[in-house]
């Protein structure tokens, strides 16, 4: 999904806000937790951002539903996206928070393929061996390719390590065929 301007401006804009407050991970937790009840009730987003419903109406609709779950500048926030007319771009915006989140707390997803499920132990052994490589947390998604295999293609901020044996197969053929 390609990031807007105005989606990179108002994450930032949050993000920077949350580090001024020491509030990184409360405001994560909360913009994530807006970001679900959006995903859950999508029609909830189009009133928000319909120019026939008064603005006040909107924004009390906000207060109402988020006033107790989020700190008062996320409150806010949503409120500012909403009178400006930007409430469509808060997924992505949200989306930007997280990405500077997790760069600034050195937070990294993994996707990891395996030719067959690995056990708890492996999981963990793997998980340990990349977070000493990239220097921070790692976060694993799990996923069978039968394709590979054995041995694990590990895929982190598109940085790719392919030890399958589909790959080696395929490297010892080429040597063989020059």
């Amino acid at each position: 999904m390609a990031m807007t301007d105005i989606s990179r401006e108002y994450g930032a804009a949050i993000f920077a806000l949350a580090c001024e407050s020491g509030a990184k991970k409360e405001y994560s937790d909360a913009l994530n937790f807006v970001k679900s009840v959006f995903d859950a009730e999508p029609e909830y987003s189009e009133m928000l951002a319909s120019p026939a419903i008064p603005l006040g109406e909107r924004l009390a609709a906000i207060a109402e539903a988020f006033c107790d779950d989020v700190p008062a500048e996320v409150l806010s926030y949503l409120q500012l996206m909403c009178e400006k007319g930007r409430i469509a771009y808060f997924a992505e915006s949200v989306e930007v928070f997280g990405e500077l989140y997790a760069a600034s707390e050195r937070i990294y997803n993994a996707k990891i393929y395996s030719a067959a499920e690995l056990t708890d132990e492996q999981k963990e052994k793997l998980i340990k061996k990349l977070e000493k490589v990239y220097g921070g947390t790692v976060a694993g998604e799990y996923l069978v390719d039968a394709a590979l295999m054995g041995g694990v293609v590990v895929e982190v901020d598109g940085n790719i390590m392919d030890g399958s044996l589909r790959t080696r197969l395929q490297d010892v053929k080429e040597v063989i065929n020059s």
